[in-house]
């Protein structure tokens, strides 16, 4: 009959405990967050921007020229859509490494474990970059809330159509021209749709789907700027950990030179003693 082994077991749940101790879960729900709003905003805004211009060739401007270049500015935004993915994937990972390092120099300040210049100087530079993204975020998420609102105001219009306070008489009076928003040019034929037009439109699922789409991709937004507020936080906090752990091996190290040289003056001082005698 095999014979467990105490000391080993409980050898390997103590090394359990010290590697979940060194998780950085501060930096791993931010990295999970940034994750999951940057994923929802740039697949669902790449989808709604697809559905969009069907929309507008379908139904506001149908001829090509006249959204030629708002053609051209949606496929170079799903461009950067794709790489706005790309480096937030690579920069999410460098910032939960960076939580890995810094949650092992805290908690490792009384060994041999020491910081750098350079160490602190690089999550300096992540608190930069960070605060930067973070504010250009918030432009993106005011940015990503206006074709939700424009969005907003055609299903608005056409709920109104359907409710039975409106006369059957004056729902071909009702409409929405894009124009407006400044979508397409003012040239752009027919640039608007009425009555039974618009409802059609509302019933498409083109419509449906972009509309919703824009909505995640608004909230994706959202939670992508909450994430690097936390990053924020964390990075910040970090740095003060690092400059404190800095200062307390330099701390440390005139501490023991000191005692080193009080150690060597009395032994000296034992040397002329025993001399003298």
């Amino acid at each position: 009959v095999p014979s467990s082994n105490p000391s080993s077991s409980s050898s390997c749940f103590e090394c359990c405990i010290k590697c979940l101790g060194g998780v950085p879960y501060a930096s791993l729900v931010a990295t999970i967050l940034c994750f999951s709003g940057v994923a929802l905003f740039c697949g669902c805004g790449h989808v709604a921007l697809t559905g969009t211009v069907t929309l507008l060739e379908n139904h506001f401007s149908k001829v090509t020229s006249d959204h030629a270049v708002l053609t051209d500015v949606i496929q170079l935004m799903q461009y950067v859509i794709y790489g706005i993915a790309s480096f937030f994937f690579l920069y999410g990972i460098i910032l939960l490494a960076e939580g890995f390092y810094t949650t092992s120099a805290v908690k490792e300040l009384h060994s041999e474990f020491k910081t750098t210049i350079c160490g602190r100087c690089i999550s300096g530079l992540f608190v930069f970059l960070t605060y930067i993204l973070g504010v250009a975020w918030l432009g993106v998420f005011g940015f990503s809330a206006v074709p939700v609102y424009v969005f907003y105001n055609v299903w608005s219009t056409c709920a109104a159509m359907r409710s039975p306070v409106v006369n059957v008489t004056s729902v071909e009076s009702i409409c929405v021209d894009v124009r407006q928003f400044g979508i397409i040019p003012w040239n752009a034929t027919p640039g608007k749709a009425c009555g039974s037009t618009l409802g059609d439109i509302c019933n498409t699922s083109e419509f449906y789907l972009s509309y919703h789409l824009y909505i995640v991709a608004c909230a994706g937004a959202g939670a992508t700027v909450i994430a690097l507020i936390h990053f924020l936080m964390i990075l910040s906090a970090n740095w003060a950990y690092l400059k404190d752990a800095s200062h307390m091996h330099a701390y440390q190290d005139i501490k023991s030179k000191e005692e080193q040289e009080l150690q060597d003056i009395q032994s000296r001082s034992k040397e002329c003693l025993n001399s003298y005698s």
